[in-house]
Formats: C-alpha cells, sequence, structure tokens
C-alpha cells in the first residue's frame, strides 16, 4: 500500500450528542496507525465535507445515532460530488436500522457499522477499501 498513512474524518453531523462511539472508533483507528481527525459534535455538512478536502482525507466516517442518517449521509456526498471530491470514501455507524442499509449504500456509502462491531472489523475494512481507491488513482 501507499506509503502515507491513512487520513480519516470521523464526524458527528446535527445536533446529536453522543460522541461515545465516534471517539472509540476514532481512537481504534488512531492505534492502528491511521491519521484521524475528529471534528467533535454538532458539524454541518459543509464543515465535514469541507475539512476533508482540506485534509486531503481518504475517508470520511460519520456517526449518526439522531435518526436522520439518510438527510446527513445523501448532503455529505451531494456535497463532495459538488466539489469535485466524490472518491472519498463515506461509511458510517450508528443506530441505524438494517433496513434502511440498503439505501444508503445506493446513494454511494461504502459500509455502515451498527453497534457492538467489532474495532478490528472497521479497520481491516478500511484498510482494504483505501487501497483500492489508492490502487485506483495510479491506474
Amino acid at each position: 500500500m501507499d506509503e502515507r498513512k491513512i487520513r480519516v474524518i470521523v464526524a458527528k453531523p446535527g445536533l446529536d450528542g453522543h460522541d461515545r462511539g465516534a471517539k472509540v472508533v476514532a481512537r481504534a483507528l488512531r492505534d492502528a496507525g491511521m491519521e484521524v481527525i475528529y471534528t467533535g459534535l454538532r458539524q454541518t455538512p459543509e464543515q465535514i465535507v469541507a475539512t476533508a478536502i482540506q485534509e486531503d482525507a481518504d475517508a470520511i466516517g460519520l456517526s449518526i445515532l439522531s435518526g436522520a442518517h439518510e438527510h446527513y449521509f445523501r448532503e455529505v456526498i451531494e456535497l463532495l460530488k459538488k466539489r469535485g471530491a466524490e472518491d472519498i470514501i463515506v461509511f458510517g455507524g450508528g443506530v441505524i436500522p438494517d433496513d434502511d442499509v440498503p439505501v444508503l449504500k445506493q446513494m454511494g456509502v461504502k459500509a455502515v457499522f451498527g453497534p457492538g462491531t467489532p474495532t478490528s472489523k472497521v479497520i481491516e475494512w478500511l484498510q482494504e477499501a483505501v487501497q483500492e481507491r489508492r490502487a485506483k488513482e495510479h491506474v
């Protein structure tokens, strides 16, 4: 894989104030050797996308527990497209009903991790997804 460390934005969009899961995932990704930028609570999609572009992120991980997952994922993905950064991987987690996952994937979310997912699974998935992304850049 590319020598550059994987750069990940971990964000909490909207008014949801529960960030324990986001912090656990951010810490696990950091401990796995990734560069993690945790944006904190109450971020707008515009702020998240601007941070991802400014930080040259490989991926954006959204943590959503408010039930507004479709709205926030759609906004982030649309803004990435408008800014010419649709190659940034978008994934997420939180309390997202299984029935909503296909809708999210259809709009461009690459993976959704529910409560209780081992952080090792998130790490492994993200390493593979970034490796694929970077391989496409070099074609």
